[in-house]
């Protein structure tokens, strides 16, 4: 599928903040006052922020408020109540923690319960995709949860466990890709199934179904060359895990090491969550000769 930038900033950065918000709302670190200030607001910067992005993708901006009215059936609007239930609890937790030096324990537990069932909800919107088999995993809402936890372990100041979530997500994350290659396969997806005229026959397109392109082409089909998939995992494990692994775990883990730790790690899940909508191959490639 097609990478927007937007949804790539939205999906990294609101896992960051959903991230530190459950490590704070569960007491790592346990902060008030001025500390708790500063630890809330960047939580709301990178969450608020990520949510923001994410309508940069609509034609009609406004189109976003109608995510709210479909919580029956889907998941974007089930994120969408989730986000703003989150923010709404942990917002107390934080007026409590920062003007009255309080942190109501039970509270906080359940802030960061929400916080990552919201993130789970952003998981959801892809792991859901039948029509898309390499997201169409539980592994997908597993990965979309450790990144977020072990990111915000970083911005958390937690070096023992951001270290040991980080080399756990690399792992699954090679996991990830490894039997993501074979699943479209897998699934069994065919120009005769696309087509549904199996039953007469080997299928094979004979023209375009028209000349120039269009939507589905725009969003859903999108081709990135094996040689530079390769480099860009590499990259990904690198930059994304290795480096902030070997700083949390072989240095003391200051506030300028953390800092380098952060930045390599938010480099390379925009490398890796680039990789993994390009990667996405949507079915409808099928009608359009594009498998």
């Amino acid at each position: 599928m097609h990478p927007a930038p937007s949804v790539i900033i939205f999906t990294v950065f609101s896992g960051l903040g959903f991230g530190l918000m459950a490590w704070l709302g569960f007491g790592y670190p346990t902060v008030t006052g001025w500390s708790a200030f500063w630890f809330f607001t960047i939580a709301y910067a990178l969450a608020g922020g990520g949510l923001i992005a994410s309508t940069f993708h609509l034609g009609n901006r406004k189109n976003a408020l109608k995510a709210f009215t479909q919580w029956r059936t889907s998941w974007l609007s089930r994120e969408a109540w989730m986000a703003v239930g989150t923010m709404a609890i942990m917002g107390l937790f934080a007026l409590l923690a920062v003007f009255f030096n309080s942190n109501l324990v039970y509270l906080g537990a359940i802030g960061a319960v929400m916080a990552l069932i919201t993130v789970y909800t952003t998981s959801m919107m892809y792991a859901q995709l039948k029509t898309v088999p390499r997201w169409n995993h539980p592994s997908t809402s597993a990965l979309f949860l450790l990144l977020a936890v072990s990111g915000g372990a970083i911005l958390a100041g937690q070096p023992v466990y951001a270290a040991g979530l980080l080399a756990l997500t690399g792992l699954l994350q090679m996991v990830v890709w490894v039997t993501g290659d074979t699943r479209f396969d897998q699934r069994g997806h065919t120009m005769e199934t696309a087509t549904g005229l199996g039953s007469i026959g080997k299928v094979r397109m004979y023209e375009p179904p028209h000349s120039g392109t269009n939507y589905l082409l725009d969003e859903m089909v999108y081709v990135v060359a094996r040689k530079h998939v390769q480099k860009l995992r590499a990259i990904t494990l690198i930059f994304a895990f290795l480096i902030p692994v070997l700083l949390l775990a072989s240095f003391d883990a200051g506030h300028i090491v953390a800092a380098i730790a952060l930045l390599s790690h938010i480099a390379g899940v925009l490398v890796q969550r680039w990789l993994f909508f390009a990667e996405a191959e949507h079915v409808v490639g099928l009608y359009y000769d594009k498998r």
